[in-house]
């Protein structure tokens, strides 16, 4: 009768090392990605709890919302926002989308041919024309103000939103020249010289070419010309009155020295801040892919 060899200690657990390691390892990348997640969602909440605490408070009363400490537990309410509706909000938010979109459009009507031709067909003075635009970026708005309001007024222009769309594609033109020309350059030579050799002339390529692969630089660059003009306060509160006053303007006349006001600011703010956050949702994806082209690295 023939009796079985013993087993010899380890031989049979030797194999099953490398994959003990893999397991291993895989559990503890896990574990890492878990706390990563974690950790960033714990940052992406300490940095969006101002906004969360903001439009909470709008569903207070103004009693609740002054409280110290705060109050957690509150019976919401829609009286804040019908008390903004009821101030006026309608025009102001009018003016303010007036003054946005149209901008926004002058400045791509006029920043991306520019952007163009400082990408595609470089002069000498290339870097002195970019340094120009990005220049007038360095001048502060409070010293150009009293020259524009005399100009303004001379011309009949005084509270008027047109003046403002006239300022706000001053103001981005030329931080969209300077990012639509880094998007520009991040399409491929080869795509240019091809549709060159098809026949296309500039303007050709520039529309059916250039402006296709750049599309989400494009959005990108949109967004955020129509962030700066939502948000511009200056010269609208300089600028304007009664009839061309945007929402920033508009916000400011809830701040008073007698009685209380923070849950009817806060209610006020989250209107204002409504439109840009639905475009901004809606574009987010163009958005992330525009700013991944390196306009912005």
């Amino acid at each position: 009768m023939t009796t079985a060899a013993p087993a010899r200690p380890g031989a049979g657990s030797a194999p099953r090392t490398p994959a003990r390691a893999t397991a291993r390892s895989r559990r503890g990348d896990t574990a890492r990605g878990t706390a990563l997640t974690v950790l960033t969602w714990a940052i992406g909440l300490v940095f969006v709890s101002p906004v969360l605490w903001l439009v909470l408070t709008a569903f207070k009363q103004e009693a609740d919302a002054a409280t110290s400490p705060p109050t957690l537990l509150f019976q919401p309410t829609l009286d804040r926002f019908q008390a903004v509706l009821d101030a006026g909000f309608l025009p102001y938010l009018g003016n303010s989308v007036i003054a946005t979109l149209v901008s926004t459009a002058l400045v791509l009507v006029l920043g991306v041919p520019a952007a163009y031709a400082l990408s595609i067909r470089p002069v000498k003075r290339t870097q002195d024309a970019l340094f120009f635009f990005i220049s007038t970026k360095m001048l502060p708005v409070v010293a150009v103000v009293v020259p524009l309001y005399v100009a303004a007024a001379e011309i009949a222009m005084l509270d008027n939103v047109w003046t403002l769309v006239v300022l706000y594609t001053a103001m981005n033109l030329p931080i969209a020249v300077w990012m639509l020309r880094s998007f520009f350059l991040e399409v491929p030579k080869g795509v240019i010289e091809a549709a060159q050799m098809e026949g296309a002339n500039l303007v050709r390529v520039l529309w059916s070419v250039m402006l296709p692969i750049m599309a989400p630089g494009v959005a990108a660059t949109a967004l955020i010309c129509m962030i700066f003009s939502w948000n511009e306060f200056f010269f609208a509160v300089n600028l304007t009155a009664a009839q061309a006053a945007t929402v920033p303007v508009f916000m400011v006349g809830f701040i008073t020295s007698e009685g209380l006001f923070l849950a009817q600011l806060s209610a006020a703010a989250t209107l204002a801040s409504l439109p840009i956050v639905i475009v901004g949702w809606i574009a987010q994806r163009q958005l992330v892919r525009g700013l991944s082209m390196g306009a912005v690295k």
